[in-house]
């Protein structure tokens, strides 16, 4: 299914080499203003910087066709559309034979049969990240009305590994200014150089992007099925490049006791707080009130100009493939602002159902 959500819903439309991309939204309150400078100011945080990602340029100008009046939401379904206009599909018919690995080719050629879309990846592509982005800027202008910010960084690239607590207002400065989307300009020099040395071996490197949200209220989430993490899993997962999502401490939290891993409870300002946040700003499915602190492993671009073993699938034979094209020798400068869309477009969703936003005029 290409459609999320259930009173804030996204359906996608399109694909990577097709026409346009886009999406239509339903369940925006009627009065929302939708800024669509700030919107093109998202889309520019995805688009490849020189040097460290894909030669294919696209304007990436977002067309509204419906759902907004006077620059407002009208409560009516919102159509985003994208029109695609830098593509070459020429260079990829031949991964009907030969796939790619590490791509979705083999797959989605074995679910679809021959007349799948393998352009560019088709609906596979990251390219499918451009509508979701649009989409999250709404969904931020609507967060932003209750008082709840979110933010996404590269915390590592390759080798190198941003340790550091970042406040969520200098972390906005920062990624903005350099083009791995870091919180610091000299780490983000360094991710720069982890990059090209790949590149320049005809290879590629992946990394984390942390996503931070404050002030989210206590209680967003809905257990058993649709807890805050499992909806927000569900939604990241669904970006291409995204092998693992963790909350709080994650993984790590496998090799602390329970004395170190369960977070004090304390009073700040007659309001229950803890002290530490492995948890990650949930318990039990639910909001706590902390901030909500997400991790997202992102793996090495699969698209590499050194050679790699695939199969013919007609001769059932091995054969070597070298892959053509413009590709990203690491996504995950480009997967930031996807990551932080898909975050604020649940939060929005899980805040609507649980009564924290509502679905009336804005």
């Amino acid at each position: 299914m290409n459609s999320i959500g259930t009173q804030f819903r996204i359906t996608l439309f399109g694909s990577s080499h097709g026409t346009c991309i886009g999406c239509v939204i339903d369940g925006i309150p009627p009065g929302t203003l939708i800024d669509e400078v700030v919107m093109e100011m998202d889309m520019a945080l995805r688009k490849p910087m020189k040097g460290v990602g894909t030669s294919r340029k696209e304007d990436d100008m977002v067309e509204i066709l419906s759902g907004v009046v006077g620059g407002r939401a009208s409560g009516n379904p919102l159509t985003i559309l994208i029109r695609n206009a830098n593509t070459d599909s020429s260079v990829y018919e031949k991964f009907r034979e030969v796939p790619r690995p590490g791509h979705a080719d083999f797959t989605a050629l074995s679910k679809y049969g021959v007349d799948v879309d393998i352009r560019g990846g088709g609906q596979f592509s990251g390219r499918m990240t451009a509508p979701i982005v649009a989409a999250g800027t709404i969904a931020k202008q609507i967060l932003k009305g209750i008082g709840i910010r979110t933010c996404a960084y590269s915390q590592a690239i390759g080798g190198i590994c941003d340790e550091e607590e970042r406040k969520l207002d200098d972390i906005l400065r920062a990624r903005s200014v350099n083009p791995v989307r870091a919180a610091d300009a000299t780490l983000g020099a360094c991710m720069r150089e982890e990059i090209l040395a790949a590149s320049s071996e005809g290879d590629s490197v992946g990394g984390i992007i942390k996503c931070v949200c404050e002030n989210l209220p206590i209680g967003v989430g809905e257990p058993f099925f649709d807890t805050l993490e499992g909806e927000i899993s569900k939604m990241i997962f669904s970006i291409p490049g995204v092998k693992g999502v963790e909350f709080g401490s994650g993984f790590a939290a496998a090799l602390m006791k329970g004395s170190v891993h369960n977070d004090p409870f304390d009073v700040h300002e007659d309001e229950i707080v803890t002290l530490t946040n492995n948890a990650g700003g949930i318990l039990g499915g639910i909001s706590n009130g902390m901030p909500l602190e997400i991790r997202v492993c992102i793996k090495p671009t699969p698209s590499i100009t050194k050679a790699q073993q695939s199969v013919h699938m007609t001769k059932m034979k091995i054969a070597e493939l070298k892959i053509s094209g413009r590709h990203d020798p690491c996504i995950v400068p480009r997967a930031v602002p996807a990551v932080e869309a898909a975050v604020a477009i649940i939060l929005v969703d899980l805040c609507m159902r649980g009564g924290f936003i509502g679905r009336n005029r804005w």
